[in-house]
């Protein structure tokens, strides 16, 4: 039987043409992720992670999510952001080639203050290194803080 000019325009190739591409990395190893609110683009985010550090995304999301109920999602910039409604954003991830950067926004206003400074003195950063223990219950104290502050408003 001979195919018709409208069946063949129906008939499709095989699936891998539609998958999409796996996210690129930049320079340093962090994600690029097009920009996006909620959830779903900050776990495309944590799924690009490379190597050890998505287990980590994924530990450090869940973290937040379980200190701050009903957090606030985006990735922007190349970074999850995390924040409240109405108070911006009070914690930002970014992956390096050798660990990954923790940013509080407000940082300097936390106790104990994260260790790393910045540019920006309200903004301080706590760094993750491959197979360091992840103190969580400190971690979870800096993001239960910071999410009780006005955050960063770009």
């Amino acid at each position: 039987m001979k195919e018709t000019p409208s069946a063949r325009k129906t008939s499709k190739k095989p699936a891998e043409k539609d998958a999409p591409a796996a996210p690129k990395l930049l320079s340093g190893g962090n994600p690029q992720i097009a920009k996006g609110d909620g959830d779903a683009p900050v776990q495309a985010y944590i799924a690009a992670m490379p190597g050890w550090k998505s287990e980590v995304g994924r530990r450090l999301d869940a973290l937040i999510e379980r200190t701050v109920p009903g957090v606030r999602k985006a990735v922007k910039w190349n970074s999850p952001l995390y924040g409240m409604e109405g108070q911006g954003w009070f914690l930002g991830i970014h992956c390096f080639n050798r660990y990954i950067k923790l940013a509080f926004f407000r940082g300097a206003a936390l106790d104990p203050v994260p260790p790393v400074t910045s540019k920006d003195a309200n903004t301080r950063y706590f760094h993750i290194n491959e197979g360091e223990a992840l103190d969580e219950e400190l971690v979870a104290r800096w993001v239960r803080q910071a999410s009780g502050i006005p955050g960063w408003v770009p």
